[in-house]
């Protein structure tokens, strides 16, 4: 991000500045009014792509492993995460299951999907195709990932089955809920503004 100069107007004042954006951590305050304008975090793409690909083999691992093992006398079961999405459909309440399945499932692989299409290029200095609207999109689906509601209800419904039968976690309820914590992880970790300078110096060097 070397020589990328800006003009930014300050969200407080607006008082317009040439902000330089070639700091690789810390803030750029208004001298005015000292409101922050820019505030790089430290190893924001290492640590957002490295969140990313261990939540992407965590999810894997939710979905293809059983999520909750239930014994009752000489029966037994498992269930999966789709389990849940499949029990609603079953009743007929398919509107709930679609939330389900987007909030829990949808969302959050999509997230992941378009966090590692936007920064695995960028750690080899590149720009992926359509980069500015995948990540716009990637913005705009983070509220949809609600996994924590989902763990939740798996707590809850645990603690009521726990007096009738034998309740047996699953690896993927371990990974489910690390996952959870691996995607706030990743959020804290990301720094929008570093995305988008990457991608107006690359814009300015093709013209």
């Amino acid at each position: 991000m070397t020589g990328f100069v800006s003009l930014m107007a300050c969200h407080e004042c607006d008082l317009l500045l040439r902000v330089d954006h070639s700091f690789e951590e810390g803030v750029v305050k208004c001298p005015r009014c000292a409101a922050v304008l820019l505030k790089h975090k430290r190893h924001s793409l290492d640590l957002t792509l490295a969140y990313t690909m261990a939540g992407l083999i965590l999810f894997a691992i939710s979905n293809v492993f059983p999520i909750i093992g239930f014994q009752f006398e000489r029966q037994s079961t498992e269930t999966i995460l789709l389990s849940g999405v499949q029990e609603l459909l079953d009743q007929n309440m398919r509107l709930l299951a679609g939330l389900v399945f987007i909030t829990t499932i949808l969302a959050p692989f999509t997230l992941l999907v378009t966090l590692l299409y936007v920064f695995l290029p960028l750690k080899f200095n590149r720009i992926a195709p359509y980069t500015a609207e995948v990540f716009r999109f990637t913005s705009a689906l983070r509220p949809w990932s609600m996994m924590e509601v989902f763990m939740l209800g798996i707590l809850v419904s645990v603690v009521k089955l726990v007096a009738i039968a034998t309740i047996i976690p699953g690896v993927a309820l371990w990974s489910f809920g690390i996952l959870i914590f691996v995607l706030a992880a990743t959020t804290s970790s990301l720094d929008p503004d570093l995305v988008w300078e990457k991608l107006e110096l690359t814009h300015e060097r093709s013209n």
